[in-house]
């Protein structure tokens, strides 16, 4: 009997309000140094070098709602309680403790999303390749 795999679950397509969110950010991160942007399947994958730090929405949203990524790898102890204290972040990756959404409700919002993007920008510039 063949069984059936399950279906991944669809992301949601990213609202008007995101696009331009996103936009305004890619737009800023495009002057940083070292930064690239590079297409990944309905996002806007951002690299420091070689190292994937963040993800915007393009034509997809991170799960639901407005909602940005970024890496945090061995973040800090001050890094750690910013992250617990702020109702807007959530853990996502397997172990918690990698990948983050960032929850943007309004365009205020958007100083607060790149100031964790440079974390994870500036943590990106600190990981050491594995042998």
């Amino acid at each position: 009997m063949k069984r059936e795999m399950p279906q991944p679950e669809k992301l949601p397509p990213v609202t008007e309000q995101m696009k331009a969110w996103s936009w305004a950010l890619a737009a800023e991160l495009r002057n940083w140094p070292q930064v690239t942007q590079k297409s990944f399947f309905g996002f806007t994958a951002l690299y420091r070098r070689r190292s994937m730090f963040g993800l915007l929405p393009r034509t997809r949203n991170i799960f639901k709602g407005n909602a940005v990524a970024f890496r945090l790898e061995r973040a800090n102890r001050s890094a750690q309680m910013l992250l617990r204290k702020d109702s807007r972040i959530a853990a996502f990756d397997k172990d918690k403790t990698r990948w983050f959404t960032f929850q943007i409700l309004c365009d205020t919002d958007l100083h607060d999303a790149l100031d964790f993007l440079g974390r994870a920008f500036e943590a990106a510039g600190n990981r050491r390749k594995s042998k």
